[in-house]
């Protein structure tokens, strides 16, 4: 299964960030067959089949480095995650959970839209297994506990379900930043007919850069550039309402405006 340029861009650009057992635990799901395959087939399923827009290979990883980028902004901010605050695990364990949960969040799209993060679940189960069994192999008390917040970071992804820790909140915030017009660009091309829900193909389409930077007031700003007003309902129907359901909220300033334009501010 060959890989795309785009995906080999975002594989680097999380590797480069990363340093000890995380970078280890992405190199190892970045090579694995298994994985590569549900990445593959997810988007098989979520554009041909269903028209959907990418949530394969290069969505998972780019979602990835979201999650990765806030992780940083918090860390360096001073702010305790979960595990730590908990006094289970440690700064490097929650990055491993947000990574894994994050680069499998929809690998339930192989099978079904509706409800995909249970099916998410169902499917990365053995696949976190693996991956704990190989980066924590004497520890069982770690294992369960990593396990259960991985699962956490998947099923809470679509804002569905009450989440509750930091960990999961980036997992989620970081799937709903990644709406820049790359990832309708498939969708439109294969159709142009209308059809009811073509509201999000165009809103997106609009929308030309997520910034994921330092904060004013909070660790964390979130600055979308677009270049029509129809962006404007990807930030308000998709965007904020996972920010709002996320335990990051707190931490997250959200401005958004066209080019030229005057900002508006939602956090």
């Amino acid at each position: 299964m060959k890989k795309s340029v785009k995906q080999i861009k975002f594989e680097n650009k999380i590797k480069d960030r990363l340093r000890g057992k995380p970078l280890k635990v992405v190199e190892f799901i970045f090579l694995d067959p298994e994985i590569q395959a549900l990445h593959d087939y997810a988007n098989v399923v979520s554009i041909k089949r269903l028209g959907f827009n990418d949530h394969g290979p290069v969505h998972m990883r780019k979602a990835a480095l979201n999650s990765l980028l806030m992780f940083d902004l918090l860390a360096g901010a001073g702010i305790q995650f979960n595990l730590e605050k908990e006094g289970v695990g440690n700064v490097e364990d929650s990055k491993i959970a947000v990574l894994v949960g994050s680069l499998l969040h929809d690998i339930g799209m192989t099978v079904s839209r509706g409800k995909h993060e249970f099916m998410s679940v169902n499917l990365a189960i053995p696949i976190i297994d693996k991956v704990l069994n190989q980066f924590y192999p004497n520890d069982i008390g770690k294992k369960v506990i990593m396990k259960s917040l991985i699962i956490e970071c998947i099923f809470g992804h679509m804002a569905n379900q009450t989440i509750h820790t930091l960990e999961a909140g980036l997992v989620l915030t970081g799937d709903g930043c990644d709406m820049e017009q790359g990832r309708a660009r498939i969708t439109t091309i294969l159709s142009d007919k209308p059809r009811v829900g073509d509201i999000h193909k165009y809103s997106s389409s609009s929308i030309e850069k997520v910034n994921i930077i330092k904060g004013e007031k909070k660790p964390i700003k979130i600055y979308v550039e677009m270049n029509e007003s129809v962006g404007f309902f990807q930030i308000e129907e998709v965007l904020f309402p996972k920010i709002a359901s996320s335990p990051v909220k707190k931490y997250i300033e959200l401005e958004a405006g066209v080019k030229g334009k005057e900002i508006k501010k939602y956090l």
